[in-house]
């Protein structure tokens, strides 16, 4: 590890943070590193090869119990001395340090091993599917949504407040925002998040298949890109059929695991989709 340096992430770090994940072909933009560093300031890491960074990793911690892993990414021509490792292990360490009972992340099948070996245990699969299509003409305009309902109701599905996650969502993509009520009852919800290459939905949360079909529905039309991506629950009886029947194809598998107790797994079954593999 001689000329490397792991030390705090600052936002003077983001422009070649972007460009690491722009190489590794990820979906993350400037506002997401943005999100991870005002939530979590003294949580995110890089690893510097004689002043220039060469990896990251981020952490992100809801409510004081549960905090996710993510964006742990290591320039190509650096891969294999262990500075992955070595930002996994101080990302673990700084969370131990805050005394979080459950650490989380989305583990890739190449990674999975290594999380493993640090105590992670598999708690459910999850699988991105992605749309490609020809936009033109379609999108909506922004309609406003209350989410002060869903809000309270994700404490519960998500098995921790992450409000401050939600409303930066909301905030930024509030077309993509979207609330399915019956009768005066919210019977799902669905964010979005404008990524650098594709839009992405996320969570999607629904009581029934009729909601999540709606949802699912409204996302297509309001969003306007060309490429959308879901990261669906492989539990959820609804999510990947849903999907495959309006034409996303399989991209890759993920595997959720936790590390510590899992007392706040939240309502699994309601989840049809994630936020994404650094978000949870």
């Amino acid at each position: 590890m001689m000329n490397f340096r792991l030390r705090t992430m600052t936002s003077e770090d983001i422009p070649v943070a972007m460009e690491l994940k722009d190489a590794a072909g990820w979906n993350q933009t400037a506002a997401d590193w943005d999100r991870f560093i005002n939530a979590s300031p003294n949580g995110c890491f890089v690893m510097e090869y004689r002043g220039h960074v060469v990896g990251t990793s981020a952490t992100i911690t809801y409510d004081g119990r549960c905090s996710w892993i993510g964006m742990l990414v290591v320039d190509e021509q650096y891969r294999g001395q262990g500075l992955g490792t070595a930002l996994l292990e101080r990302s673990i360490q700084f969370l131990d340090s805050q005394k979080i009972r459950t650490i989380k992340l989305d583990a890739t099948p190449q990674g999975k091993p290594l999380y493993e070996k640090l105590g992670f245990i598999s708690e459910y699969g999850i699988e991105r599917w992605a749309l490609s299509r020809n936009a033109k003409g379609k999108g909506a305009e922004n309609v406003p949504v209350s989410i002060e309902d869903v809000l309270r109701i994700d404490r519960t599905v998500f098995g921790a407040n992450r409000n401050g996650l939600l409303i930066s969502l909301a905030q930024e993509a509030p077309h993509l925002t979207l609330v399915d009520q019956q009768e005066g009852d919210v019977t799902g919800y669905s964010f979005g998040r404008l990524g650098s290459i594709a839009d992405h939905m996320g969570p999607w949360v629904a009581r029934d298949e009729d909601a999540a079909e709606r949802l699912l529905n409204s996302f297509l039309l309001r969003s306007s890109r060309e490429l959308i991506f879901i990261d669906c629950l492989r539990l959820n009886p609804w999510a990947v059929a849903l999907v495959k029947a309006r034409g996303f194809e399989f991209s890759r598998p993920l595997t959720r695991m936790f590390r510590g107790t899992n007392g706040d797994a939240g309502q699994v079954e309601l989840l049809c989709a994630s936020v994404g593999p650094e978000f949870g």
